[in-house]
């Protein structure tokens, strides 16, 4: 009998997006961490985080052991344009992340996911809602949502980095869809 087959190991480097203040740096404590803290401390330049995760490669079904890197980069437009080019050069994938409570926010992701694929070519993107332990402060519709990210091909899914709901999931599906635009 054989020894089962290793894992292949693949190394992803993703990008964080959105404006300041919507939970970029919370949504990867949590995933990286599975801690939250309610403190708010601005990211200031760019904070890289590791994590690593085993699923199946969805192109050939057998197990992969992902190097994920998450890339939580300040959310100020000024940043993202002087420095786009250090930060997003090699990024495989994009985790955009508007703010449940800030409608504006959703819109916003258009100019972070256009600055990213400028320099890092037609990427996968994936859109979180994150906040969505706020619900009596929601000041965008499902059906909005629904109707900004089906026009824009990107699949996207409620968060909150506080209660961890829908955390995982989303990082998972965004490196599955990664793996899956490989050729």
């Amino acid at each position: 009998m054989s020894a089962p087959e290793p894992p292949a190991v693949v190394k992803l480097k993703v990008c964080m997006s959105g404006e300041a203040m919507v939970g970029k740096t919370s949504l990867i404590r949590r995933f990286v961490q599975d801690e939250y803290d309610d403190r708010y401390i601005a990211t200031l330049g760019t904070k890289v985080s590791k994590k690593e995760i085993h699923l199946a490669d969805p192109r050939t079904g057998g197990a992969s052991e992902v190097r994920l890197m998450v890339w939580d980069v300040m959310g100020t437009r000024t940043l993202r344009d002087l420095l786009k080019e250090a930060y997003y050069h090699g990024a495989q994938g994009i985790l955009a992340v508007a703010d449940l409570t800030r409608a504006e926010t959703l819109r916003e992701l258009d100019a972070w996911s256009a600055s990213i694929r400028e320099v890092a070519g037609d990427i996968p993107v994936y859109v979180v809602v994150n906040k969505a332990d706020l619900q009596t402060e929601r000041r965008m519709t499902d059906a909005e949502i629904e109707t900004f990210c089906r026009a824009r091909g990107w699949p996207w899914s409620f968060t909150s980095a506080k209660s961890g709901d829908g955390v995982e999931t989303a990082f998972r599906v965004l490196v599955e869809r990664i793996l899956a635009s490989r050729s």
